[in-house]
């Protein structure tokens, strides 16, 4: 049987939320990056813990490729993003050699990296971990949830696209919560419409209603919609802060309202 790492660098995260989603593609990374920045403009000391291992890109959202992992006493040392140390990120994006080389590894390989990423990295003091994950519900997700649970109460931030196939595959992530016991924070619906940048005017693309009425059927809160932006867009492929640099982007209320109804539902040690 296996021993609980020990806790000493979890012990300062007030709260930890999972990013998910039963399928690729939906944009949990983005959401997983505007949420530690909008929770940081709350005023808030917020960590990133990549653990999706084959697409580690939040370091190229965040403008923090190239950056080094130091050692310390008590593990890695995260990267941090900003000059106040507020935004602290980790992932596996730091420990390639060379930014294109592909994580081929078998599941017992990213099973134990993830476990040392917990265990190993000196957070610190934070008022929140946003982790995010791979797709899916594999064997990852399963090391992830065993390897957090026993230092905090675990919540999980669930993210689709409005259409029915992705509804369909992420109607089994909220499953997954329900067996796993992760207490499920609410569901957005990413990529929510295009925004003209031009007239404003939101065309949905991709149909629309697919999350809110999915919260609704899983008795889980709906957090809000997100929309195709062009600005959002560009905010992450320059590693540029939204809520700073673009602040008339269709996005930013959107992101800023889900994370303050995500500070509203956490326990009043944190909002």
């Amino acid at each position: 049987m296996e021993t609980a790492a020990e806790p000493e660098n979890l012990a300062g995260v007030r709260h930890i939320i999972l990013v998910l989603s039963g399928k690729g593609g939906v944009g949990k990374s983005t959401i997983s990056t505007e949420l530690a920045l909008a929770l940081h403009h709350e005023g808030k000391k917020v960590g990133i813990l990549d653990v999706d291992l084959c697409g580690p890109s939040i370091p190229r959202m965040l403008r923090a490729q190239g950056k080094a992992v130091h050692q310390c006493d008590r593990g890695w040392v995260p990267v941090f993003v900003d000059r106040e140390q507020s935004i602290s990120l980790m992932s596996v994006g730091f420990l390639l050699e060379n930014p294109d080389e592909a994580v081929v590894w078998r599941g017992p390989k990213k099973n134990a990296l993830i476990k040392q990423f917990v265990s190993d990295v000196a957070w610190g003091e934070l008022d929140c971990l946003v982790v995010d994950t791979p797709p899916g519900t594999s064997d990852e997700h399963m090391a992830v949830v065993e390897a957090l649970r026993p230092y905090r109460p675990l919540r999980a931030l669930v993210v689709t696209t409005p259409q029915a196939v992705s509804v369909g595959d992420v109607r089994r992530e909220l499953t997954f919560c329900k067996k796993t016991g992760l207490q499920v924070v609410g569901v957005v619906e990413n990529m929510s419409g295009f925004a003209c940048p031009h007239c404003a005017e939101c065309t949905y693309v991709f149909s629309r209603g697919g999350g809110e009425e999915l919260a609704r059927l899983a008795g889980v809160p709906f957090l809000g919609s997100v929309p195709l932006d062009p600005e959002l867009t560009r905010s992450l492929e320059e590693g540029h802060d939204l809520t700073q640099e673009f602040p008339k982007s269709p996005a930013f209320p959107a992101l800023t309202s889900i994370a303050r109804k995500i500070l509203d539902g956490l326990p009043a040690t944190l909002s």
